[in-house]
């Protein structure tokens, strides 16, 4: 974490058309809230929050924001990011309040790394069934992901919470025994389908030549 103050104005005109001049001016608006605080509307520059969004622990990262012209200066984590439908710029960011020395809940994408041995040379599939995982820890110890090798996992093999190599500074929230991943054989009506597609005549045929048709039909009328 870098202790580089962020930035950041507050904003007292919330209408259409001040949203409008403060992204002309390379802003754009932003809310900062908790730690039983009233919440503060600022202004931020997007290429911060994408610089933040790049970093390595990403939308976790803690980051120190400083309002322009105070002294006032707070640790924040990113809570919620909106961006245009279409072009996909940022448009809007919600910002949470952390004490570095009290622990926080966040939510962490899972990572599976290698081929499974069960999907590779047995004919499984692979179920990812937790994509992210709530887990609780200080700010400054927030991960940007946690990696799940899958590599040596076999046709009925599963890995669960209480098998995943964290760090001590991390405790993953939820029952032990719920699994992040599984291979399970193929069902039946999968390896049927897969076969009869395999033996179709019609995936296998020829496409028609129109203009074989046509002589064949001239060939008949003669």
């Amino acid at each position: 974490m870098s202790e580089e103050a962020i930035p950041v104005t507050l904003r007292t005109d919330f209408s259409k058309a001040a949203n409008t001049r403060l992204r002309k001016s390379g802003l754009m608006p932003a809310v900062v809230y908790g730690l039983n605080e009233p919440p503060a509307n600022i202004a931020i520059s997007p290429k911060i929050v994408a610089r933040i969004l790049a970093s390595e622990s990403g939308r976790n990262s803690m980051v120190y924001m400083q309002r322009e012209g105070t002294d006032i200066k707070r640790h924040v984590i990113i809570q919620a990011v909106q961006r245009h439908p279409v072009t996909g710029r940022l448009v809007h960011v919600d910002f949470m309040r952390v004490d570095p020395t009290h622990k926080v809940r966040v939510k962490v994408p899972v990572r599976l790394s290698g081929v499974p041995i069960g999907v590779k040379t047995q004919g499984g599939s692979l179920d990812f069934v937790h994509r992210m995982l709530e887990i609780e820890c200080l700010p400054s110890h927030i991960p940007g992901h946690i990696e799940v090798n899958v590599e040596a996992m076999k046709v009925g093999d599963s890995i669960r919470f209480d098998q995943l190599d964290i760090p001590a500074t991390l405790r993953i929230l939820g029952g032990e025994h719920e699994v992040v991943c599984s291979v399970r054989a193929k069902a039946a009506e999968e390896v049927v389908a897969e076969t009869a597609v395999e033996a179709s005549p019609l995936a296998a045929a020829p496409a028609a030549d129109p203009e074989a048709a046509k002589k064949g039909k001239k060939d008949e009328k003669k």
